[in-house]
């Protein structure tokens, strides 16, 4: 195993995971009042309601996707009955479609963003650093997908791509399973890894948050002056 095998499957991962953690530490620390979408919707509608509902489902299932073929061993789902080939065949399907439902929706909320003018003004340049960066990790993803699975082959990800990632949480992290992944899936991962290391200082924050304080906020109680009885009102004096 060469060193820069080693500089890219073992150190990057672990680089990449140490800024992802300690970013998000010092961004709530530090800035978090700055910890939002920094919503646009004012601004322009027609498009974000395209384009966010398409992207945010799509990345979603793309997400969930890679829960379950990165973090679930392959053992596990032909124990529970799922063949091998009724795998690859769902994995590809959705995958193909979940991964082109997010990146239409990028493509129409970086369109937006470009063209719309108030839109434009507010884009900071981490906002374009993670364009371009989440753009490259999802095109790659797709250009991996389709050829793999689609154009050529196929190719079982699983047992290399899952078993180094896994190994990563474990630290005991085996390079040689990424040394041999096809060049498009080690980009794919390279991207991903740049993409978790900006993370914290884009407005990516926000996906890992939740408005769990709502469930427990008291009422906000709104009265109107016309329910108060005529001439109960304390005059202004000045």
């Amino acid at each position: 195993m060469n060193a820069l095998d080693i500089l890219l499957w073992v150190v990057a991962p672990y680089v990449a995971l140490t800024v992802f953690v300690l970013g998000h530490v010092w961004r709530y620390r530090y800035d978090k009042f700055g910890w939002t979408t920094r919503s646009s919707q004012m601004y322009e509608s027609r498009l974000l309601r395209v384009g966010s509902p398409l992207f945010h489902f799509g990345i979603l299932v793309v997400l969930l996707g890679h829960i379950g073929g990165l973090v679930i061993p392959k053992s596990w789902t032909e124990a529970a009955g799922v063949s091998e080939a009724a795998y690859h065949a769902g994995a590809v399907l959705l995958g193909t479609i979940a991964g082109l439902a997010t990146l239409g929706g990028l493509a129409i909320l970086i369109y937006r963003r470009r063209t719309v003018g108030p839109v434009f003004t507010a884009t900071t340049r981490n906002d374009k650093l993670m364009y371009v960066v989440l753009s490259a990790t999802i095109v790659l993803g797709l250009a991996a997908t389709v050829a793999a699975n689609i154009v050529g082959s196929g190719y079982d990800y699983r047992t290399t791509i899952s078993p180094w990632f896994r190994s990563i949480f474990f630290f005991s992290p085996d390079p040689s399973l990424m040394a041999g992944a096809p060049i498009l899936f080690q980009l794919h991962a390279l991207s991903a890894l740049v993409l978790f290391a900006i993370w914290p200082f884009t407005r990516l924050v926000h996906m890992l948050t939740a408005p769990v304080g709502y469930l427990t906020r008291p009422y906000i109680v709104y009265r109107s002056r016309a329910d108060q009885p005529t001439g109960s009102r304390t005059p202004w004096r000045s």
